[in-house]
């Protein structure tokens, strides 16, 4: 029998890590028939069914299960050793892949990439900016970026950016003259509401806080969005009040066009986390980046 080829291996991890041959193909980088090549070259040379597959779904059998329990060590362990060659290049290479929040992509990493990059030309970022909650690992992340409540508690997590973060609310000039100024948050049952839709389709109600007060509203207007250019359009036109990152608002606060409403109201958060799995062998990207972001932090904390 001629030996499995260690990228057919590879593919067959991958493959059962997703459950789905066009999710292992983004992955790697690769077209989903080659990874069906690769199986079928794997069962071929093995002589031995690998997977189920159905129109809805693919899973290991009893025997490629028991191969993955030998095999993901094995393959660790080899990944593993073509990282530590990193330690003897001046800088570390390889390419680092991110998932994070629109806001977070938009707001906050800009600054630290560019500063990440410059600093270590060998490394690439792939960067994908979604507010949907995925499992990185399965996706093919190395890390992602995500608030508090929805890090999984697994994950070694690390402050990146801001510390703390806010939620403002906000109204153009001409509404308020019109509709008037909302001073606790019952009011903005009478107000109109500029609303954001998740990708999950959810749209949550607006928290807010005062001495150690909360207060949650399930606002109604006439807009509901998951763009929040379209939302903020909509809040400068007039159409109502916009609850959201102060990040995003701070452009129109500075130029007149939106106004800041019941200030003393604000909610306060934590901020993001830079989060990832603990592992024996982290990846020299992960492992040059998570040191950036602590140095960074220090940094500007002198």
């Amino acid at each position: 029998m001629n030996e499995p080829d260690l990228s057919d291996l590879s593919a067959l991890v991958a493959i059962t890590e997703t459950r789905s041959f066009r999710a292992a193909a983004k992955v790697r980088g690769v077209s989903a028939s080659s990874l069906s090549d690769a199986i079928r070259r794997l069962e071929e040379r093995l002589n031995v069914r690998l997977l189920n597959r159905t129109t809805r779904s693919v899973t290991p059998t009893d025997a490629c299960t028991q191969l993955l329990e030998r095999l993901k060590p094995a393959m660790g362990e080899i990944a593993g050793a073509l990282d530590a060659l990193n330690s003897f290049r001046d800088s570390p290479t390889g390419t680092l892949k991110l998932n994070v929040p629109i806001i977070v992509a938009r707001s906050i990493l800009p600054p630290i990439v560019n500063r990440f990059l410059l600093s270590h030309p060998g490394i690439s970022l792939d960067i994908l900016a979604s507010d949907t909650f995925i499992d990185i690992l399965a996706a093919g992340f190395d890390a992602g970026i995500r608030y508090d409540e929805s890090i999984e508690r697994d994950m070694i997590a690390i402050p990146i950016g801001p510390r703390t973060q806010r939620f403002v609310l906000a109204a153009a000039p001409d509404y308020l003259d019109t509709h008037g100024t909302p001073e606790h948050p019952r009011d903005l049952i009478n107000h109109a509401c500029i609303r954001h839709r998740f990708a999950s389709g959810v749209s949550f109600a607006w928290e807010f806080e005062k001495n150690g007060k909360t207060v949650k509203v399930t606002p109604k207007g006439p807009l509901l969005a998951s763009s929040i250019e379209v939302e903020l359009g909509a809040a400068i036109a007039g159409l109502g009040l916009i609850y959201t990152f102060e990040e995003t608002i701070t452009p129109a606060f500075q130029s007149g066009e939106l106004v800041p409403v019941m200030q003393s109201w604000w909610l306060s958060f934590t901020g993001p986390r830079l989060y990832y799995p603990s592992r024996n062998h982290m990846p020299a990207p992960l492992r040059a980046f998570v040191d950036f972001i602590k140095s960074d932090h220090k940094l500007s904390l002198a």
